[in-house]
């Protein structure tokens, strides 16, 4: 028998996970979301994958360029985590990044930022899993948002 929807959604729940947001630039029209579902996939040559919705504007814009930037969010980014969850015409309004290489934004104040190239897209569902060979990236200290349970939370 089949789970249904609210029942995968509350164990899912129980796997704590850092916040990224994701985004792209397709020619000059900027698109980003929020999520959770990202993982590193192969040290050589370096690939993580993310997992976009087919609905959202994101996914598209993502197939379109070709590139996609992913900004790991620090303990004091909800604010930026909700905004790129939400349904906001302009989601970067008010909100500090810069350019990648490839021109993908980046979130300023992210703890880490790295900008890939698609190599594979490939079915998941409702969702496209995006799998980016990571080409440029970058560190800075702090502590990750953790997402838990349905709410945010902070290391310690």
């Amino acid at each position: 028998m089949p789970i249904d929807e609210a029942g995968f959604r509350e164990v899912l729940s129980h796997f704590p996970s850092g916040v990224t947001v994701v985004t792209t630039a397709d020619g000059e029209e900027l698109s980003g979301m929020t999520v959770a579902s990202f993982a590193s996939l192969s040290l050589h040559p370096p690939l993580v994958l993310i997992c976009i919705e087919k609905s959202v504007k994101t996914h598209d814009a993502i197939a379109r360029a070709g590139h996609f930037g992913v900004s790991i969010l620090a303990a004091h980014q909800a604010s930026v985590s909700n905004r790129f969850a939400s349904k906001a015409e302009d989601k970067f309004e008010g909100i500090p990044f810069r350019r990648g290489p490839e021109g993908s934004p980046l979130i300023e104040g992210a703890i880490a930022t790295m900008e890939c190239t698609v190599t594979a897209q490939l079915p998941g569902g409702d969702h496209s899993i995006f799998v980016g060979e990571v080409f440029d990236t970058m560190t800075a200290s702090g502590d990750p948002l953790l997402y838990f349970r349905s709410g945010y939370h902070k290391l310690g």
